[in-house]
């Protein structure tokens, strides 16, 4: 029996090998990117992958088979990526985004216009005020106003929450990202408090009825099981539940809002951090109707719907791997007017003058049935 020390140098010299095959096969990848440029030919060719996986499962054998078939998936998505980087392939949208980064503005805004959802108190208002110095913040009563207020050019710049850490995605504002002509300029993490808020004088025993926006209830759902028989309804924003309470003339009204709303509204804070967890952090996004992207942008998004076969999704996501860029997230939501088909959201990390933003752009638009760029930008923590 070979000790392991003779096993090793056998694996190191079938690696050494290996290598010189794969830079060989690149090299001849590049010929293939140059004939297929010349005739105007697609990178991608879905029947000739097929074709080579069933040829390599049936030499590999049934042992083997599957991992085989993984090892040449990879190496084909490998290839693919070569192959585009060669032929230097660019597309209108990669064209806009590299236009953007060279051209747009060198510096964040900080006296901008600002659509908010909501009323005074808001934590899109919070939100604002950690994104721009001073902002002339116009409030909507609802988020598709906000993005109505962008694109009719009401407003510069709107904020608007998406997702939280406890409670998840904002579920509206995906859809509306879809909807709407509008980017993402610039995100920023909240940590969010939510305080019990009542008249002066209520007491807690004395409560029969909470507002507040549904994202804060399901925060907040352990407090409120703790209070029996206490009506919970659902506000359109945690400011204007405040509001409505110190506008109330019952004294068995409270809101699940801000500390900022007892002091602008005059309302008493009952009960202070009653969210399940501690650590309760909402992100915003600040969305414009142009395609800005500013210094320091380090993070993308897109929406895309995959093809509707076996392996779809894992290739689109082989992407990232093959380019060494990391997914931060990625979030389906159902395809309007479909049967269960799904367009999946994705967030990736991607400085903004890297050659992999605008080949992973330009492979993606190319590989999927729709596909739509939502912004890059930087994330304020």
């Amino acid at each position: 029996m070979k000790d392991i020390t003779e096993l090793r140098a056998e694996i190191d010299a079938v690696d050494s090998q290996i290598i010189e095959l794969f830079r060989q096969r690149m090299e001849i990848s590049e010929g293939v990117a140059e004939y297929k440029q010349s005739v105007g030919k697609a990178i991608y060719d879905p029947e000739r992958e097929r074709q080579k996986l069933v040829k390599i499962g049936k030499e590999a054998g049934p042992e083997l088979r599957t991992g085989a078939i993984m090892l040449f998936s990879t190496l084909f998505e490998l290839s693919s990526a070569h192959q585009l980087k060669k032929m230097n392939k660019h597309t209108d949208l990669t064209d806009r985004v590299a236009y953007a980064v060279e051209n747009g503005p060198k510096r964040f805004p900080e006296y901008p216009s600002v659509a908010c959802q909501g009323v005074a108190g808001a934590y899109s208002q919070i939100a604002c005020t950690k994104l721009f110095r001073v902002p002339d913040i116009s409030y909507f009563p609802s988020f598709e106003d906000v993005f109505n207020a962008i694109e009719n050019g009401l407003c510069e710049y709107g904020v608007l929450p998406v997702e939280n850490s406890t409670a998840g995605i904002v579920n509206k504002i995906y859809d509306l990202l879809v909807q709407h002509n509008c980017y993402i300029v610039r995100s920023v993490r909240l940590k969010v408090d939510h305080c019990l808020l009542t008249k002066p004088g209520t007491r807690l025993e004395d409560i029969r009825e909470i507002f507040s926006h549904e994202q804060a209830i399901n925060q907040c759902a352990g407090f409120l099981k703790s209070l029996p028989g206490v009506k919970v309804t659902v506000k359109p924003n945690t400011a204007m539940a405040a509001k409505m309470v110190a506008r109330s003339e019952r004294n068995d009204v409270a809101a699940l809002s801000s500390q900022a709303c007892a002091q602008l509204y005059g309302l008493e804070c009952l009960k202070t951090s009653v969210q399940d967890k501690g650590n309760n952090y909402t992100r915003f996004i600040c969305i414009s109707k142009d395609l800005e992207i500013f210094p320091g942008a380090d993070r993308t998004s897109i929406m895309c719907v995959v093809p509707h076969r076996p392996g779809a999704l894992v290739k689109v996501l082989s992407r990232f791997s093959a380019l060494g860029l990391n997914l931060q997230k990625l979030e389906s939501r159902p395809l309007p007017d479909s049967d269960f088909n799904f367009m999946m959201f994705m967030d990736f990390d991607a400085p903004m003058y890297s050659e992999e933003l605008i080949q992973v752009l330009a492979e993606l638009e190319g590989m999927c049935e729709k596909f739509q760029y939502l912004g890059s930008y930087h994330e304020v923590v």
